[in-house]
């Protein structure tokens, strides 16, 4: 279960090598000593990464695992450095979700957004791009198109078994009858016409049961086209501009709304700190009554009291509160403009899909048609033909031709019905199967349908999980944390709304960490890349580290952590960068001459 790299000019590494053991990893040394290198480097075998070494024209990672071996030579080109080789992640999906949610660094895109305050949904939901859920769902609703025809054709034939098993049982007695005449007759003269009105009878029946046939499947294709049309007229599309425009002032007034919410509690969060900590003399000048202390307004230098001042912090509160209620009725305003304008694109590419099937349905009815008319043509000719050639045969001797003939044609008759009664059953022997293969493919639309919202869900409820795990086992600032249903992240102290600036550095990293391993539980990051890696944690202190070292034990079968020689609380396999040529070494050597 061991990893073994080595590694040549890759970022701050001119060489090393080290082993991987599941579970803990720690990189332990100084600072330039490579931690941070190693990391990048275990990146670029596994495909995510190219930090060739400045200065070299060529580098090189190859990692050796009970599985097979891995490597990736980089080389500079221009400015540029190009890649080559086998990595680890073949699937371009794994690789974005390693570098996501897997590969903790700091420069992590969600660890830097959580801190900049940029918005995360992009970031949590970028893997599903590779996904192409749209294409998926066409694709899944023409399969199942396709089964619904076959498997109109395998009902229609179940329902016509009891009737073609009769007509075969009639058609073989009526056999046994004519053969039983046919043996007591003296028959001679007039065989060729009598074979040829035997065959035109046998052909012309032939041709009615494909009119049969044909009439019965334009039937259901005018059914399926009528039901189209029927669908399409009540297909009610939205005008596209207006529902945009609407959309698009409601989130202008909603962001003005939360923008005007964002200063008024930054005045009342400041003044009503000063006032709780009795700290007004950093201000104004303060004057202590018996009664009430007296003070300069600091804001306009107008005498007042501090009790004028606590009401009109009051009054400020109140005027948040009612800003913060308008806030909420343009939110869900937003919110029903956005599901609308989803309910009208949905709508719309239903009536695309719609005017297809119908092109589609209406070729075939042509098609069908077509068909229809010239077994009809034909049927007309037969008809013609049998008429004539029973005249032909009129002065044989009719009694035997007759026998022969209706022989003839009823032995064609029974062929022709129990080849139909086989392929009725045949067809009818499919039923079960095309039910479970609809089933299944209506099951797969379903999902992929649902598979968005279901993402963004798990990945919410994964970050709440973290949370509140979190929030006691660092004994954090805050009590709580959540990402809203826009992937906005909220944090709560002291029973209300506080903004990341308030955090510390360490409580803005762990909520980094906290929203990368919810991305990483929602898309089973674990199960498509065994290794996690965890870096430039500067902002945790050590008693925390340990902490964090014990809640992502576990999490992925290789977890590399950098750690510096004082960082006792994070214990496991240890890798030792002394022995590595770093990049470090070579300015100290020259620093030294």
């Amino acid at each position: 279960m061991s990893w073994h790299l080595d590694v040549e000019h890759v970022a701050g590494i001119r060489r090393g090598s080290a082993t991987l053991e599941p579970g803990l990893n720690a990189v332990r040394a100084s600072n330039w000593q490579g931690k941070s290198s190693f990391l990048a480097a275990i990146a670029t075998v596994l495909g995510t990464a190219s930090p060739l070494t400045e200065g070299a024209t060529e580098g090189r990672v190859s990692l050796s695992t009970d599985d097979g071996e891995y490597a990736v030579e980089l080389a500079r080109d221009g400015r540029n450095v190009r890649t080559t080789g086998e990595p680890y992640l073949s699937a371009e999906a794994d690789r974005v979700c390693a570098d996501l949610f897997a590969f903790l660094g700091e420069e992590n895109e969600i660890r830097r957004a959580v801190r900049e305050g940029d918005d995360l949904e992009p970031l949590l939901t970028r893997p599903l791009d590779f996904e192409d859920i749209d294409a998926n769902i066409a694709e899944a609703r023409r399969e199942r198109d396709r089964v619904d025809e076959a498997l109109s054709e395998a009902e229609d034939a179940a329902d016509r078994l009891p009737t073609l098993a009769g007509r075969v049982s009639e058609l073989e007695a009526e056999v046994e009858e004519l053969e039983a005449k046919r043996a007591a007759a003296d028959a001679a003269g007039g065989d060729e016409t009598r074979e040829a009105l035997s065959d035109a009878r046998a052909e012309r029946s032939r041709v009615q049961s494909r009119i049969d046939r044909l009439e019965s499947t334009a039937e259901r294709v005018r059914e399926q086209l009528d039901a189209r049309e029927e669908e399409l007229d009540e297909l009610d599309v939205e005008d596209d501009e207006e529902l945009a425009r609407e959309l698009d002032a409601a989130k202008r007034e909603l962001n003005r709304q939360e923008r005007d919410i964002e200063l008024l509690r930054g005045v009342y969060d400041a003044n009503r700190r000063v006032v709780a900590e009795d700290r007004t003399e950093l201000l104004t000048d303060v004057t202590h009554g018996v009664v009430d202390d007296e003070l300069a307004c600091w804001v306009c230098g107008a005498e007042t009291d501090a009790s004028s001042v606590t009401e009109r912090l009051d009054d400020l509160a109140e005027r948040i509160e009612r800003r913060t209620t308008a806030a909420e009725a343009s939110r869900e305003r937003v919110e029903e403009l956005t599901e609308r304008v989803e309910s009208r694109e949905k709508r719309r590419r239903r009536e695309r899909e719609l005017q297809t099937e119908l092109r589609e349905l209406r070729e075939r009815r042509s098609d069908l048609e077509r068909r229809l008319n010239d077994a009809r043509e034909r049927d007309a000719e037969l008809a013609e033909r049998i008429d004539d050639l029973r005249e032909q045969i009129e002065s044989d001797s009719e009694h035997v031709t007759d026998i022969e003939s209706e022989l003839k044609y009823a032995n064609a008759r029974l062929d022709d019905a129990k080849s139909e009664l086989e392929s009725a059953e045949s067809e009818a022997e499919k039923l079960e199967s095309l039910r479970s293969q609809r089933r299944s493919l209506t099951e797969e639309i379903t999902r992929l349908r649902r598979r968005k919202q279901e993402i963004k869900k798990e990945t919410r409820d994964a970050f709440d999980d973290a949370i509140r795990e979190i929030v006691p086992l660092f004994e954090t600032g805050f009590e709580s944390a959540r990402l809203t249903s826009e992937f906005d992240l909220v944090v709560a102290r002291d029973g209300r709304e506080a903004s990341l600036g308030a955090l510390s550095e360490g409580e803005v990293e762990l909520l980094g960490l906290a929203t990368a391993l919810a991305g990483y539980q929602a898309f089973d990051v674990a199960e498509r890349v065994p290794v996690m890696l965890v870096d430039r944690l500067g902002g945790i202190a050590d008693e925390n580290l340990g902490r964090l070292t014990e809640y992502l034990s576990g999490t992925a079968t290789y977890l590399v952590m950098t750690a510096y020689p004082e960082h006792s609380a994070v214990e496991g396999n240890d890798i030792d960068p002394s022995e590595w040529s770093v990049v470090s070494d070579s300015a100290a050597a020259r620093g030294a001459e």
